[in-house]
C-alpha cells in the first residue's frame, strides 16, 4: 500500500546559529511524534493526573504508544448537578496528557446519551439555550489546551431515539437534524475558530452521507467527519473498509476513524441490533482471539493509514472489560500487555518511524526522506526541535 503521503521528501540546509553551513557534517534526525494522530481512549488520564499509582501504571503504557487521546465530556458526568462541572478536574487531565506532548480531543459537547438529568425539567428552548451555553463556557474554558471537539454525536439516530426519554432528543425532535447541528457548531466555530470540529456518528450508511450533504449546504463548519467502528460482532474487513471509505472521500473533508474497537474473545452475536443489548457477566479474552484481533488490527491501520484523508485513528478501549465488560483492550484487564499491543507499538515505531542519519554537503545541504512529525534534529553534541510536514524546502538552524 501506498503510504509516500506521509512522508516528506526534501532537501534541507543545516547551519549553526550564526547562520554558516554545517557542511560535510552527520546529521541525526530523529523521529519524536507523529503529524498522524494515532489515538485512544485516554478516561484513565482522569485518575492518572491525580496521583492514583494504578492509572499511573496503565497510563505509562498508553504513552508508549499513542500521540492522541479522546477525555470523556458527557454532559451527565461532566456537570451531575446544573451548576457544578468538572472543570478542574478535566483540565488537570488535559494538562497531564499536554504536557506529554499529546493531542486533546473532548468527547462529546451535544449527545443525547448520557445526557443531564437536570435538563429534563425545562421547555425546549431553554434546553437548547443551556446546550450553547454549555458549549460555550467549556470550549472557552479549554481553549488552547483541547481544541479538537466531537460537537454532536450520533445525530442520524438523535430525534427518532426512544430507548428512554431525554432532552436533546426532544430538541433535535422539534429543530430537525441539520438545524440542530448547525447552532451547536457555530457556536463552538464562534468560541475557538481554530479547533478542529467533528460531526461523528456509528451510522455509516447512505443516511449519514446525506446529512453531511445537508449540513454542508447549511454552511455547518464541519472540520472532519468522524466515523466510528465499533467491531463488537466481527472485523468490518478490508472490503467494507474500502468501501466506506470511498463513499465518505467524496466529501473531500478529512476522515476520522473516532471510536474502534476490535474484539480479542467470542464475537457478540449478529442478531444484537444495539451492542448495549449485550449484557454479560463477564467477557474473558482467549489466546486465539488475541491473535485474531491483532491481525486485524493491523490490516485496519494499514488500511486507513494508506488513505490520505484519513488524519486519525481512534481505538476506544485502552484496557479489556471498558466498555460492556469486552475484551477491547491492548492490555488485559490484569494490565499485561497483548499481541496487539506489541504489533502496534512496533508499528508506529518502528515500521512508520523515522531515525536516520544525512550527511551534507559542502554548502550544508542533505536530501531527507522522513515521515511527517515532529524531530530532534541533531550535530556535534548539540540539537535543536523541528517540524518536517511538508516538501518545501528549508533551513535547519541547530544550536
Amino acid at each position: 500500500m501506498d503510504i509516500s503521503h506521509r512522508k516528506v521528501k526534501k532537501q534541507i540546509r543545516f547551519t549553526d546559529a550564526a547562520g554558516a553551513a554545517l557542511a560535510d557534517k552527520q546529521i541525526s534526525i530523529k523521529q519524536t511524534n507523529h503529524s498522524f494522530l494515532f489515538g485512544c481512549g485516554a478516561f484513565d488520564f482522569m485518575g492518572a493526573a491525580n496521583g492514583f499509582e494504578e492509572a499511573k501504571k496503565l497510563t505509562d503504557k498508553w504513552l508508549k504508544v499513542f500521540n492522541y487521546g479522546t477525555l470523556p465530556f458527557y454532559w451527565g458526568m461532566f456537570e451531575r448537578e446544573e451548576g457544578k462541572p468538572n472543570t478542574e478536574g478535566m483540565m488537570k487531565a488535559a494538562k497531564y496528557l499536554q504536557e506529554r506532548n499529546v493531542k486533546v480531543k473532548g468527547h462529546p459537547l451535544c449527545w443525547h446519551t448520557v445526557c443531564a438529568d437536570w435538563l429534563m425539567k425545562y421547555d425546549n428552548e431553554t434546553i437548547m439555550r443551556k446546550q450553547l451555553e454549555r458549549i460555550e463556557r467549556d470550549v472557552n474554558a479549554f481553549k488552547g489546551v483541547v481544541d479538537m471537539w466531537d460537537v454532536i454525536n450520533e445525530v442520524v439516530i438523535m430525534p427518532i431515539f426512544d430507548k428512554y426519554d431525554n432532552a436533546i432528543t426532544r430538541v433535535c425532535k422539534e429543530k430537525g437534524r441539520v438545524k440542530m447541528i448547525k447552532e451547536v457548531f457555530d457556536k463552538a466555530y464562534e468560541c475557538n475558530p481554530d479547533a478542529v470540529l467533528l460531526l461523528n456518528d456509528f451510522n455509516t450508511s447512505i443516511s449519514y452521507e446525506i446529512l453531511i450533504d445537508g449540513c454542508l449546504n447549511a454552511g455547518v463548519p464541519i472540520s472532519a467527519i468522524g466515523i466510528q467502528s465499533h467491531q463488537h460482532q466481527g472485523y468490518w474487513g478490508r472490503e467494507k473498509l474500502e468501501e466506506v471509505l470511498e463513499r465518505f472521500e467524496h466529501f473531500g473533508l478529512p476522515i476520522h476513524f473516532t471510536e474502534n474497537t476490535l474484539i480479542s474473545g467470542e464475537i457478540m452475536p449478529a442478531h444484537i441490533v444495539d451492542l448495549n443489548d449485550w449484557q454479560v457477566d463477564e467477557w474473558p479474552t482467549t489466546p486465539e482471539g488475541e491473535e485474531r484481533q491483532a491481525r486485524e488490527i493491523e490490516e485496519m491501520y494499514r488500511i486507513l493509514f494508506s488513505h490520505p484523508l484519513v488524519e486519525a485513528i481512534t481505538t476506544w478501549d485502552f484496557k479489556d472489560g471498558a466498555w460492556l465488560k469486552a475484551p477491547s483492550g491492548f492490555v488485559r484487564l490484569d494490565g499485561s500487555e497483548k499481541p496487539s499491543y506489541t504489533m502496534l507499538k512496533k508499528l508506529i515505531h518502528e515500521e512508520w518511524n523515522t531515525d536516520i542519519t544525512v550527511k551534507t554537503d559542502a554548502n550544508g545541504y542533505a536530501d531527507v526522506e522522513a515521515f511527517k512529525g515532529e524531530y530532534e534534529i541533531s550535530a556535534d553534541g548539540k540539537s535543536t526541535a523541528a517540524k518536517l510536514t511538508d516538501n518545501s524546502e528549508a533551513t535547519v538552524v541547530i544550536g
